[in-house]
């Protein structure tokens, strides 16, 4: 009988991401309510006992597909905003970042917009933090460039961040991979246009 040279460890790395790939790409085909858990388990070749055994229920694994994007765009973030850059690079570089990071995962933001209200309220509540955290590490860049005299005092740094961020949750609805425009075109314009709106003449 031959034996299995995957490592222990990496074989049950590669359970949950086998689960997550699947529940993405399914979740994008069919819609999440209409995607059932049987569906899942067959799709990534492991039990149901596997899925539970990772991700608890079908709402875990929703909140995963979305809270690992999230979780990569506040790490990098970070690092982009602590550097000791000028701000305008540091502003610019972020905006750029969300962009291309949002584009390269596509799916998973697509489905999360269209399926945040199939989370129980307290994963709801646990996403809406998360992403208040970015924002408003996003904002303080803002505050930064207007404290140095470099951004517009009159420009409210919440109305900025609120306006940039809406742009970039559109994506969905209209950017495709086949289209005339790259991740990092469309990144270099919407970071220039945010720049453009806060800089001082």
């Amino acid at each position: 009988m031959a034996r299995s040279t995957t490592p222990p460890k990496a074989a049950a790395t590669a359970v949950p991401q086998r689960l997550l790939a699947e529940a993405t790409r399914l979740f994008a085909e069919r819609g999440y309510d209409r995607t059932s858990v049987q569906e899942i388990v067959e799709a990534a070749g492991v039990t149901k006992g596997a899925l539970y055994h990772y991700f608890g229920s079908k709402d875990d694994l929703l909140h995963e597909i979305y809270g690992r994007v999230l979780r990569l765009q506040l790490e990098r973030l970070e690092s982009i905003a602590d550097r000791d850059e000028p701000v305008q690079r540091r502003l610019v570089e972020a905006a750029a970042d969300v962009v291309v990071t949002s584009i390269q995962n596509l799916d998973d933001t697509k489905i999360f917009f269209r399926s945040i209200h199939q989370l129980s309220p307290e994963k709801q509540k646990a996403v809406r933090a998360d992403r208040r955290r970015y924002h408003e590490k996003f904002r303080a860049m803002v505050e930064e460039g207007q404290r140095e005299g470099v951004f517009r005092a009159e420009a409210r740094p919440d109305l900025v961040v609120d306006f940039f961020f809406g742009a970039v949750h559109h994506l969905g609805t209209w950017y495709r991979e086949d289209g005339p425009l790259s991740a990092g075109q469309v990144a270099a314009d919407f970071a220039d246009m945010l720049l453009h709106s806060v800089r001082q003449p």
